[in-house]
């Protein structure tokens, strides 16, 4: 495509995305580096405690290494910035949806009852929360679920475009996220000192409910594999994945390996959010929703790996681990295999079990997160 003609395109999908909020910013061209910011307006889901919530519209990088638009919320704590400002701890969430209507910056935390509780915790604490939507979600474009360096790049601009709109955050930050964010957060351990600019200061990582080794469960589908419908939370996590791999990946040809049915599904995924597309998959079977075995795509693991892989090895800042070994959504072998991978290459993991379930150990793990965090900065508790 010629230059011209994307750079057209992306200015029409930025002018889309910022119909979204009021401008307050004036708008960047798409050849604005990374963590630009674009727009700000006050924040449509503050989080309870916050003193001050707006949401933001900046530049990042999609698939493919291709400028993309994002947005994100900024929540400082009350009171006043301590010297250097206040620190600034990166929230990366779970599953909330593909539809731009999942954004979480637009309907807040999707469980509130978990969520909001946890993020006020950390206000109380005195770091500041900038909290990425993702690429794709409020934003032209499919939401790559799962694409780990895409997640990445959206989480760590996310805190150069809020420092932008508030230069009295610090420049020392970290990342902590839970399931779909867990991922995110470890994956932006792996690369945020390459990603970020040479003014950020990025100190380590959380994540909880850490999806690792999930495409493993993924080689096998096919038609009539598995025979029988899977808990409906599985099901919808294997649709987003789709959904995401076909946008991120066209050059595999996704739909070729589904059923009529099985493309309506995957178009399905690509609008609805997570607590009523639960609902709508319920008995759904997998199996009848391809035409021929995913094994038929040439290097399928290298594919899947490449695309949602959690990595093993090349850490350079302090990572922890809580993981529920009561977890039906993540289970626990999942973070147990990555831990030992983690630890057999010498990586600076901490990790922590926890007796409860997904959101059961995403709670309990905070205190132990707090003090883990508040280590990566030298901070006491205040």
């Amino acid at each position: 495509m010629p230059n011209r003609v994307a750079s057209a395109l992306l200015v029409t999908a930025a002018t889309a995305a910022l119909a979204l909020v009021p401008v307050s910013v004036a708008a960047a061209e798409p050849t604005a580096p990374p963590g630009t910011l674009v727009a700000s307006a006050p924040s449509p889901a503050p989080i309870p405690g916050s003193a001050d919530a707006r949401r933001i519209t900046y530049w990042t990088v999609g698939p493919q290494d291709r400028p993309a638009l994002s947005t994100g919320g900024v929540y400082l704590p009350a009171g006043t910035p301590p010297e250097g400002g206040w620190p600034v701890l990166a929230w990366a969430h779970g599953t909330s949806g593909l539809g731009d209507d999942c954004a979480p910056s637009v309907i807040g935390p999707t469980l509130p009852e978990r969520d909001y509780p946890y993020l006020q915790r950390w206000l109380d604490e005195g770091y500041a929360i900038v909290a990425t939507d993702y690429v794709g979600l409020g934003t032209p474009g499919v939401h790559p679920y799962l694409d780990g360096k895409t997640s990445a790049h959206s989480v760590v601009d996310s805190v150069a475009a809020a420092r932008a709109l508030h230069p009295e955050l610090s420049n020392r930050w970290a990342v902590v996220g839970q399931s779909q964010g867990g991922g995110a957060a470890v994956t932006t351990a792996r690369y945020a000192t390459q990603f970020q600019a040479p003014d950020l200061d990025f100190r380590g990582a959380v994540g909880t409910g850490v999806p690792a080794n999930i495409e493993l469960a993924l080689l096998p589908l096919g038609p009539g594999v598995p025979p029988v419908a899977i808990s409906d939370g599985l099901t919808e996590y294997v649709l987003y994945i789709l959904a995401g791999l076909r946008s991120a990946r066209p050059d595999i040809d996704l739909d070729s390996y589904l059923t009529p049915l099985g493309r309506e599904w995957v178009d399905r995924a690509e609008t609805v959010c997570a607590v009523p597309f639960e609902e709508e998959v319920r008995g759904l079977r997998l199996g009848d929703l391809f035409s021929r075995p995913l094994a038929q795509l040439p290097d399928l693991y290298g594919v899947l790996n490449g695309y949602m892989g959690v990595p093993t090895s090349g850490y350079d800042r302090p990572v922890f681990i809580g993981q529920g070994l009561a977890d039906v959504d993540v289970p626990a072998p999942s973070a147990l295999s990555l831990a030992a991978a983690m630890t057999a290459n010498g990586e600076p993991l901490t990790f922590r079990t926890y007796p409860g379930d997904h959101s059961a150990a995403f709670r309990d793990s905070q205190p132990d997160a707090i003090a883990f965090v508040n280590g990566l900065f030298g901070r006491a508790r205040p």
